[in-house]
C-alpha cells in the first residue's frame, strides 16, 4: 500500500496537467471547487507539511545555515525579480502580469521536495528551504508583491499579510503542535497525507483553468510562454546562484528545484481574495502546471547523470 502511494503521489505532474486539460474541456468537473474551497484545500496542504516537522527540523537549520540562507536569498531574490521583468518584457496584460509577479514573490513549492527526491538530490535540505522559505512568506511575499505590483494596480500589503497567516503560518503550527501531541495520529495519517496535498493542489488549479477556460483558449499562448520563462529561468538561475556561491552539484540541484518550484497554491489563494480581477489567479495555477513538468523532467535526468563526487 505505501509503494502505490509512493507511485500515486510521484506522479504529481500528470494529475496536474490532466486536471489542467479536462478543465478546459468541461469547467463544471471542476469550478464547484471554489474561493472558500480554495482556501481550505491550502490550509490542508499546509497542515500536511506541518505535521512532517518537528522541533528537531529547526535545530537541523542551525547546522547547515549557509546553505539554507544560500537558498532562501536565491528564493526571494531569484523569482520576484523575475517575474517582473518576464511580465514587463512580454507586456502582458495587467492582470496577468500581476499573477505573474504574484508566483514569483510566492515561496518555495512543497513539491520541490518530492522532485528533489526523485533527482536524488539533498532532500533534508529542500525541507528546510521549504520550511524557511514558507515562515520567510509571511512577510516577504505581501512586502515584494506590493513593491514590484504596486505600480500596476494597488496592492493590499496588510492584507497579504493577514492572508498569509492565515493559510499559512496558521496550519504549519497546528501540524507542528500534533506532530508532537498526538505521534500516533501523526503516524496513521503520513503515508496518505502528500497524496492528498497532490489532490489538494489539483483541485485548486484545475478549479482555477475551469473558471478562466476562454481567456486560456483566446489569450493562453502569450501567457503560458511566460509562466514558461519564469519558471527555466527560476531553475536555469537557481543552479548558477549555487554554483557561484560555491555549492557542489548536489546542492546547487537542490536549490535550483526549490528556486524554480513555487506555491502556486498560496499564489492562487491570494489572487483570488486581494485582486479584483479573477484572471490575476490564472497564472498561479498556470504555474503549478509548469513547475511540476520541468522540475520532473529536470529530476529525470540529473537521475540519470548523477554527479561525480
Amino acid at each position: 500500500m505505501t509503494r502505490l502511494l509512493n507511485l500515486l503521489t510521484n506522479l504529481f505532474p500528470v494529475w496536474v496537467v490532466l486536471g489542467g486539460i479536462l478543465a478546459l474541456i468541461h469547467p463544471p468537473l471542476f469550478t464547484w471547487f471554489g474561493n472558500d474551497w480554495i482556501t481550505w484545500g491550502l490550509a490542508v496542504i499546509m497542515l500536511g507539511m506541518g505535521i512532517t516537522l518537528s522541533l528537531d527540523d529547526f535545530k537541523a537549520v542551525m547546522k547547515m545555515p549557509r546553505a539554507v540562507a544560500a537558498g532562501f536569498a536565491a528564493q526571494y531574490l531569484i523569482m520576484p525579480f523575475l517575474g517582473w521583468t518576464v511580465a514587463r518584457g512580454l507586456k502582458l496584460p495587467t492582470a496577468y502580469a500581476v499573477g505573474v509577479i504574484l508566483v514569483g514573490c510566492c515561496p518555495g513549492g512543497t513539491a520541490s521536495n518530492v522532485v528533489n527526491y526523485l533527482a536524488r538530490a539533498n532532500v533534508a535540505l529542500s525541507v528546510l528551504m521549504t520550511m524557511c522559505s514558507t515562515f520567510g512568506a509571511i512577510i516577504m511575499t505581501p512586502l515584494l508583491t506590493r513593491w514590484l505590483a504596486g505600480t500596476l494596480v494597488p496592492v493590499p500589503a496588510w492584507g497579504l499579510f493577514l492572508s498569509t497567516v492565515q493559510v499559512v503560518l496558521v496550519p504549519l503550527i497546528i501540524g507542528l503542535a500534533l506532530h508532537h501531541l498526538t505521534p500516533r495520529l501523526v503516524k496513521t495519517v503520513l503515508p496518505v497525507s502528500p497524496l492528498v496535498s497532490v489532490l489538494a493542489i489539483v483541485l485548486i488549479c484545475a478549479s482555477i483553468v475551469g473558471s478562466s477556460a476562454e481567456q486560456v483558449k483566446k489569450s493562453g499562448g502569450l501567457l503560458l510562454l511566460a509562466v514558461f520563462l519564469l519558471h527555466a529561468g527560476g531553475f536555469f538561475l537557481g543552479y548558477l546562484f549555487a554554483r557561484a556561491l560555491g555549492y557542489d552539484r548536489i546542492i546547487s540541484r537542490t536549490i535550483s528545484i526549490e528556486v524554480g518550484m513555487q506555491n502556486s497554491g498560496l499564489g492562487a489563494v491570494l489572487a483570488r481574495r486581494h485582486f479584483p480581477d479573477p484572471l490575476t489567479a490564472l497564472p498561479c495555477a498556470i504555474s503549478a502546471t509548469f513547475h511540476s513538468v520541468i522540475g520532473s523532467v529536470l529530476a529525470g535526468i540529473w537521475r540519470l547523470r548523477p554527479p561525480r563526487m
